[in-house]
């Protein structure tokens, strides 16, 4: 944004004042001409692309753990390969190899389950490092999901992730460190990265879906929906552990995935804005109403997108501007009020510091080239401080203002009388 040249004539042919209130004011019609800018690229939707969806799982200090899940992968897969790679094996072969994880699961020791996750982790992710191409690594992350599906991972996965829940170990130690580190939710977030790669891939449906594959994803969203754990379904098991983030007792759980699984549950078992709209009209037929006049989700997503502003103090200036055109239009009864209240109180007594803050524009007198100029420099005051906790002992009390009235307020009040 250019900041306007101060030297420059205005419409009544005079030189523009060379106060930076007014450079601000100058650059603040230019800001709100700028509305007229074209709109912003954003979609209203319940989710964005799918690999957009996956990315938002990660953040940048995650990424170290790529390399780390790809070797616990290799390590494991080696010994049953016999020097071929993932995307050469037959489907027995990797089902028996998926087979031989899952029970790998079961071990007590923890450092060995942790490294069996890490080796499920790359595979929902795609066996990366056998792949060219982005399109062949979301390829293979659907294959090997619900490959995964159909062996009965997401039975064990849940399994451990209530055991994980339930460590008052885990979450004792977390709640006694100052600072929580991403050493102490390393289990969590592998669980929850797996359960929600598997979620969002499902829920997703594609063209070149297998019938087997549509079928997997209508069972898997009837178990979704239904009681897996303590009779309870596995959204309440997820709002349980946003519960115990919130009391802080379990300061160490991911709250970002546990959030971004939950959102991905709730749109997987109950549906998104358009099952919403179908349902909405499904029920106005039942009932023998009239329809829907118009689709409120097609009415949103045709409405401009809104810009934040460029900053904080165009934002405070743009309220300010609001307060005083709404002062403006009360003027009158303002200063007929003030000037009575003027005349009624006494000078020498102590008056409420809110009632000495007056607007430049509310001390007006609404006569042209008579301003107050004790009325013209207005200080902001700081806010009041809070009560005392005992009563403040006595201070001497002196008069604020002059004993009389100036000479701008005696003619404004003259001029009122008549």
């Amino acid at each position: 944004m250019e900041v306007p040249l101060i030297n420059n004539l205005n419409d009544n042919g005079d030189r523009a004042r060379p106060k930076g209130k007014d450079v601000f004011k100058d650059q603040q019609k230019e800001s709100e001409s700028s509305m007229e800018s074209p709109n912003l690229e954003f979609e209203y939707g319940d989710s964005d692309t799918l690999s957009a969806e996956l990315s938002e799982l990660y953040s940048y200090t995650e990424e170290p753990e790529f390399a780390l899940n790809r070797d616990n992968f290799e390590e494991d897969f080696r010994s049953h390969a016999k020097g071929r790679r993932w995307t050469e094996l037959p489907m027995e072969e990797q089902k028996a190899y998926v087979m031989s994880l899952l029970d790998a699961l079961e071990v007590t020791d923890r450092d060995k389950r942790l490294k069996v996750a890490r080796a499920i982790l790359y595979l929902t992710q795609g066996v990366f490092d056998e792949c060219d191409t982005e399109v062949d690594v979301l390829h293979w992350s659907r294959h090997n999901i619900f490959l995964l599906y159909d062996m009965g991972l997401f039975t064990a996965l849940l399994e451990l992730l209530s055991m994980e829940i339930d460590n008052s170990q885990a979450c004792s130690s977390a709640v006694r460190k100052p600072a929580i580190s991403l050493a102490d939710s390393t289990e969590l977030r592998v669980l929850l990265s797996i359960m929600y790669l598997m979620v969002e891939t499902v829920r997703v449906q594609t063209e070149d879906d297998r019938p087997e594959w549509r079928e997997a994803r209508e069972a898997f969203k009837n178990e979704l929906g239904s009681p897996l754990y303590n009779g309870e379904p596995f959204a309440l098991l997820l709002f349980t552990m946003v519960t115990k983030f919130c009391s802080m007792n379990a300061p160490h759980f991911p709250m970002k995935k546990v959030l971004l699984l939950l959102w991905k549950t709730i749109l997987f078992t109950l549906g998104g804005f358009e099952e919403l709209q179908e349902m909405k009209v499904r029920g106005r037929e039942r009932l023998c109403l009239t329809p829907l006049p118009e689709d409120s989700i097609k009415v949103v997503r045709a409405m401009r997108a809104a810009s934040p502003p460029a900053s904080a103090m165009e934002l405070i200036e743009q309220q300010q501007q609001q307060q005083k055109r709404g002062r403006r239009s009360r003027r009158p009864l303002v200063k007929q009020d003030s000037l009575d209240t003027y005349n009624e109180r006494d000078p020498f007594k102590n008056d409420d510091a809110r009632d000495e803050e007056e607007d430049p524009e509310d001390t007006d007198s609404g006569i042209e080239g008579e301003v107050d100029p004790l009325d013209r420099d207005v200080i902001i005051q700081p806010p009041p401080p809070p009560p005392p906790l005992r009563p403040p002992t006595e201070r001497v009390n002196f008069p604020k203002g002059l004993p009389w009235a100036p000479k701008v307020r005696l003619i404004a009040e003259h001029f009122l009388t008549f």
